[in-house]
This record gives structure tokens, sequence and C-alpha cells, in this order.
């Protein structure tokens, strides 16, 4: 049974910024040619650490955007407004805004996920407080630290008054985001969305404190071509942690066609469930994965003999990869359907995860072509997944639905399903 109603969404621009790079091409391109974005630590505060790996953007973004503008935004809203302008000029609208473009702003909305946003900037402001005392803190901190600030700064730069909303759903938040923009259009509330996640946690605190957790790999960089984070894989011991921005244009179906925009693909519905089990780790049943699974495709008017593909969450966690697994052939009851995970190559960009994977979900159905797993040279026995490994699979065209997972700590699970344009 569908819960959908309403008007059909589709996605009509893509935007990025990721340890591949800045844009959909740099992001693109190095997923299909299986390269790793995940560096080494570099810096004195990091010298401590016991892990010193992780997925970082190889460019300053502030050097991307004009120095007054960039100076009042943090990391992580660097990165999302970068993403966003991309998505934006990719639907074929006006980098100036929504007035330029021809738009009601009002009927323009942003919905971003992120966890922390940007982690620095409150440390930043406690050692300016703990070192020059008061009058050193900078005014723009408070504004600064919140996780709603890429939101904000996004329709501060394209003038988008219909709403901004934020998301805070731990590593589901992007998913989640790009979710709730799909609603808000489907239900009439909006006719656009800029709607995606962005984050910027590569800081020494938070660092030492997925290590304390023994969450981080251990494993290091050792080779042109290997990566410390292995989905799937015999060997894998934990993620590692990343950063960047992920944004999709979502348009109503009609206003899309209206003005002739192109249409990478229907983003056809998603579900969420909690698992209730944990405050960080997964309930190994997978039953609340599967939950959300069923309840994307229900959302989608969907089976699971439609779908084609899964681009999975898999941040190479020993038990939250099993438990993924473990659901994903639950519902799709034992069929061979082509997973990819794409963590190996970026890392886990925590609440952007989500929305950079549903981006290159989109663009999996949109060229017919499955990028590859990097990392996992050896799969686990207890996982019975068609993993796309080596060089990227042809899709196969026997469906037409995509799924992307997104699951966090705390029990947050989200799964979008993506259709191919008809």
């Amino acid at each position: 049974m569908s819960y959908s109603a309403g008007r059909r969404v589709v996605v009509t621009g893509l935007g990025a910024v990721t340890p591949l790079g800045v844009g959909v091409g740099a992001l693109w391109q190095g997923l299909l040619e299986g390269r790793c974005g995940i560096r080494e630590l570099e810096g004195e505060e990091f010298a401590g650490l016991p892990v010193r790996v992780a997925g970082t953007v190889p460019v300053d973004p502030a050097g991307l955007l004009p120095r007054a503008r960039a100076r009042r935004m943090n990391r992580a809203a660097r990165f999302a407004v970068l993403a966003a302008r991309e998505a934006w000029r990719d639907g074929g609208f006006d980098g100036a805004g929504t007035a330029e473009s021809g738009l009601d702003p009002a009927r323009v909305g942003v919905s971003a996920g992120a966890i922390l946003g940007d982690a620095s900037v409150l440390v930043a402001g406690d050692r300016q407080l703990r070192d020059r005392g008061p009058r050193g803190v900078s005014p723009l901190t408070t504004p600064m630290c919140v996780p709603s600030q890429a939101a904000s700064q996004i329709s501060l730069d394209l003038g988008i008054t219909g709403e901004a909303r934020t998301v805070t759903s731990a590593c589901a938040s992007g998913t989640e985001a790009i979710g709730q923009a799909v609603d808000r259009i489907r239900y009439g509330r909006v006719d656009v969305a800029l709607a995606g996640g962005a984050e910027a946690v590569v800081t020494p605190a938070i660092m030492a404190s997925f290590a304390a957790m023994r969450a981080l790999s251990r494993h290091g960089l050792y080779g042109t071509g290997q990566s410390p984070s292995r989905p799937f894989a015999k060997d894998r011991d934990g993620f590692v942690n990343g950063e960047g921005a992920g944004f999709l244009l979502l348009e109503a179906e009609d206003h899309a066609r209206a003005r002739g925009a192109r249409i990478y693909c229907e983003a056809a519905g998603w579900g969420l469930s909690a698992d209730a089990h944990h405050m960080a780790a997964p309930d190994p049943s997978g039953s609340g994965v599967a939950l959300a699974l069923r309840r994307a495709l229900a959302d989608a008017a969907a089976s699971p003999l439609d779908v084609v593909h899964v681009n999975a969450h898999a941040t190479a966690t020993v038990d939250g990869d099993l438990a993924e697994a473990n659901a994903l052939a639950a519902v799709l009851s034992g069929r061979r359907v082509p997973v990819t995970a794409l963590k190996g190559s970026l890392g886990h960009l925590q609440g952007a995860a989500g929305a950079v994977e549903a981006l290159a979900t989109a663009l999996t159905l949109h060229h017919g072509l499955i990028p590859p797993t990097i990392g996992c040279a050896d799969q686990d026995d207890a996982i019975t997944l068609d993993l796309v490994t080596t060089t990227p699979r042809p899709l196969p065209t026997d469906g037409d639905l995509a799924l992307t997972n997104s699951f966090g700590f705390g029990g947050h699970n989200a799964v979008l399903a993506l259709r191919r344009a008809a």
C-alpha cells in the first residue's frame, strides 16, 4: 500500500563538495575510477591522536567564496553554499537567486541535514575566552556554531524565503532532510527545494571521542588504492570520519516539465524508523533497518521486485554492516540486487553522508552505471550481498527503483527510494 499522495517530485540539479574534490564531476569521476579521498591528518593538533586519517575536502572552501561572506560562515556552511549553488545552476536556474530565476522566493525552500555542522567554532570561541578574556570572543561565535547555519546561509545566498529547515538525526540527517523536502513539495508547501546535508567535524576532540568509542578504523593508508574504510569486508574494523556536503535540487514534476528541465530521476518515496535499542550500537537483528526499507518501498508504491540497485550505508563497522546486510536480504527476499557502498572512497561524511550518497544514486540511475565499492578486498562470508567491486557495473534493466540507506547513532534509520526517470 502506498502512503504517498499529491504531486510527484523529481531531481533536477546536483551539487557536491567531497573528499574527492569540489563539484559533482570530481565526485562521480572519482567514484567510477575507484579513487580514495581519505588522507593523513597533518598539523600539530592531530599529532597525539590514536587515529589520524579522515576523508577531508582537498581545498579550502573559503577561497571559493567572496571573502566577506566566507568569514561569516562556518566550514560546513561554506561547503553547503558551494554545493547548493552548483545544484541550483545545474538545474538551470540563475546563480543570482530566486527572483533572477523568475521564481517566487516564497515557493522555494531549503532542507539541510547536520549533526553539529562545524564543531571547531565553539572550540575556537572557548580558546579565545581562555586566552584573551571575554572581549576576545568573536560576536560571530554563536550564529556560526548552530547546526542550522548551513540552511540559513543557503537561504541568504539565493534569496529563498519559503523555508529554511534543519534536520538533526545523527548520521541519517542528510537523508531525512531530503525526505522532508520531498513531502514539502509533494503536499504543495513549496514547488522547489534544495535538500541535502553538510558537515565539518574532523576536529581533534571529535576524532579523539570516536577513537575512545573504538568506532574508528585503525587501518592506515598503506599505499595507492588502499582504503582504511572497508565496507562489508572481513577485516572491517570501524568507520573513517569525513566532511563535505551534497545537495539535490528537488521540484514538483509539473513545475520541472513546464520549464523544460532535465530530470535525473524521481524522488519516489522515503521511510523512517527507530531501533530503540542502544545509544550507539545498531540493533543486530536489523529489524529497524528493515522497517525503514519497507516504508520507503510503500511510500514509493513499489515492491521489492522493482528494486534494481542499493546504495548501502555500510560504515565498515562490524555490527552495523552485518545488520544492514541482513535487513536487505530479508526485505529483498534474497534477490541478487547489485549493492555499492561509497565510504571506502569518501569516509563517513556524518550528517552529509546520506545526501552525497543519494546524489550518487541519482547519477547511477541517470547514467545507468554503478560505481564500485573500494576497500572490500575480501567480502565477509556472512554477508551474501551482490557487492559491486573493482570496476563499475552497468545498471540492470529489469527494475526502476534504487534505494539509498542511512543509519545513525541512537537508532535513527532513513531510506530514500529513487526511481529511474521515465
